[in-house]
């Protein structure tokens, strides 16, 4: 009887260990994701800036190249002629 006792006692030792880990790990795995969705949000917000900042400089780098020298007005000319060429895409695919 009593060595039933003990056995009891050591799975009753181990069930409480087990318990305490799994607890100790669902609330680390829950700041885990908590983690992870911040992170998430920081990079989309770190990606939305980025665009933005890379349209600001290729809007600068049109202007400095308008009112550059005759090397930069050619590809300014280019340039002009491809957002020309977007923009009568868009007006096309509107009227579809």
């Amino acid at each position: 009887m009593s060595n039933i006792t003990e056995v009891v006692n050591l799975v009753e030792d181990k069930l409480t260990t087990l318990l305490e880990n799994y607890n100790f790990l669902k609330e680390e795995n829950e700041l885990l994701y908590n983690k992870v969705a911040v992170l998430e949000n920081k990079i989309a917000e770190e990606k939305q800036l980025f665009n933005e900042i890379e349209k600001k400089f290729t809007t600068l780098k049109i202007a400095k190249t308008i009112e550059g020298s005759k090397e930069d007005r050619r590809e300014t000319k280019l340039k002009i002629n491809a957002l020309i060429r977007e923009v009568d895409s868009c007006i096309s695919q509107l009227s579809e």
